[in-house]
């Protein structure tokens, strides 16, 4: 990995902790959980739909989005970026039981 998701998540901190006029960042902490979560939940739908049209390059547009606000939810929540990238290796390594993944598509 490059890095740039670290590079992003630290301007991210960087807004909450030394507040930015005009940072649509800073914007989003003022306005609370509420709003950081509706931003959520507007750019997973956003690429849902993205996908849906097969348009790779708006696909790619939302789920930057996507992360992005992601981001912006784990630092109003005190998560650290590590946390997550250290979950998700630890997913890489596994060998998932296709058992229990069936299960689970079952249930969601």
């Amino acid at each position: 990995m490059d890095g740039t998701l670290e590079r992003l998540y630290s301007v991210v901190l960087s807004r909450k902790t030394d507040p930015q006029e005009g940072s649509y960042t800073c914007y989003l902490f003022d306005k609370g959980l509420d709003k950081i979560l509706k931003k959520v939940g507007e750019e997973c739908a956003e690429t849902v739909i993205a996908a849906k049209n097969g348009v790779p390059s708006d696909t790619v547009g939302e789920i930057s989005d996507l992360i992005y606000h992601l981001m912006v939810m784990m630092a109003e929540q005190g998560i650290p970026l590590e946390d997550v990238l250290a979950e998700l290796d630890r997913r890489a390594r596994k060998i998932g039981n296709l058992k229990q993944m069936k299960q689970v598509d079952k249930e969601s």
